[in-house]
């Protein structure tokens, strides 16, 4: 018998630019921002793109439609629109059936996209999650440029490297790693917020604080008021800060596709991802974080790791910018007084793989990760908030 031929490994280097631009009124056409992204392929060559706007933005941006199309009517030396338009329902409901996943894929199709075509979404996280997995699986990927429209998107899910919609009941189970073509954080979208929306990247530029920079977590609590009060100009560079501390993280965190069992990112989104499940999305994202945050910030106090004071201020922070840190499905439970939101660890780990690891925090920008949780001091905790805010 002839020998086998021999084996064969090779390492394969892809190098990804992640890119994060500012911007005000990003469709004004005099503003150049996108242009300088929507960059071709091949010498000579006008790219064609197709528009993805989230739905709820006709409310507070009446005019977004016009905008865009006179925008590609100013710059058409460069780009030009493929289709009108694509108006998508927003929210976590868009990514619970394939029925919006696939009216995107039939608009890239009915458009003859290809890879050297864009695709530009604009909105919030499901709809950058929505429109980028479509991206990334026709044509097996057609490069995304995202242009996040809420605090939440801006601050944090925008800058990923992720997309994902949800199925079999559990957020973002179908997905891909896609590092967009770059990100533009057009911070006139703000402004026009509702009080939810606008809180909601509060809790993760809290998050991103606390498990990674002490100043900035500082500098929340010390310009709280200004914040809470509506101030524009305090509110856009805590959420430009924490777009910036995620997008540093993703890019030298050393584990961008999360091959890793780590989640630094995910402090309080054990419990935060099993609460959106059970509320069926009732509980936004946001919302969701701020109650994690403060279970696992009472948790780390309770087993030691954190000292009170900063707990204390750490919750009151939250409580300062209008979440309430308690909602009736954390006291859902099995026959047997199980908490089902306990469930969500063992999601969390198996989400990922590997064994369960859990980010804490000692003190503000000191992260430790736990690989267990006692389950008796976890419901304490829980039933130390629903005393306190229930």
């Amino acid at each position: 018998m002839p020998d086998l031929p021999a084996n064969l490994a090779q390492t394969l280097t892809v190098p990804f630019e992640h890119r994060l631009l500012f911007t005000r009124d990003v469709f004004a056409p005099e503003n150049t921002t996108l242009a300088q992204v929507l960059t071709p392929r091949e010498s000579g060559e006008r790219v064609r793109v197709l528009v993805a706007c989230d739905d709820g933005l006709r409310t507070a941006w009446p005019s977004l439609t016009e905008q865009i199309l006179a925008w590609f009517s100013a710059h058409s030396a460069v780009a030009e629109l493929a289709a009108p338009p694509l108006a998508l329902p927003g929210g976590e409901n868009a990514k619970a059936t394939f029925a919006p996943l696939e009216g995107i894929w039939a608009a890239i199709a009915s458009a003859h996209l290809c890879r050297h075509s864009y695709i530009v979404a604009v909105g919030g996280g499901a709809l950058l999650d929505l429109v980028g997995f479509a991206a990334a699986t026709a044509h097996r990927g057609i490069p995304l440029i995202r242009i996040p429209t809420t605090s939440l998107s801006q601050g944090d899910s925008g800058v990923g490297v992720k997309c994902g919609v949800n199925l079999f009941g559990k957020k973002n189970w179908l997905g891909a790693f896609g590092t967009p073509h770059a990100v533009i954080n057009d911070l006139s979208f703000l402004r026009s917020l509702p009080p939810r929306e606008r809180r909601a990247g509060l809790a993760e530029a809290i998050k991103v604080a606390l498990i990674r920079d002490a100043a900035f977590f500082a500098t929340i609590c010390a310009r709280s008021d200004n914040i809470a009060g509506g101030n524009h100009a305090a509110f856009e560079e805590i959420i430009a800060t924490s777009a910036r501390l995620h997008f540093e993280h993703i890019a030298g965190g050393g584990d961008p596709f999360e091959r890793g069992s780590a989640r630094p990112l995910d402090f309080g989104h054990w419990a935060a991802h099993k609460l959106e499940q059970l509320s069926g999305f009732r509980v936004g994202h946001g919302d969701a974080v701020a109650i994690g945050l403060a279970l696992d910030l009472i948790y780390a106090r309770r087993t030691g790791l954190l000292d009170a004071a900063t707990c204390e201020q750490a919750i009151a922070l939250l409580r300062r910018f209008g979440f309430d840190l308690h909602a009736p499905e954390l006291e859902q439970r099995r026959a047997d007084g199980h908490r089902l939101v306990i469930d969500g660890l063992e999601e969390f780990r198996e989400h990922l793989g590997g064994r369960l690891s859990i980010p804490m925090i000692r003190t503000p920008g000191v992260r430790l990760d736990l690989h267990e949780l006692d389950q008796r001091v976890v419901d304490a905790a829980i039933d130390e908030l629903r005393d306190r805010h229930g």
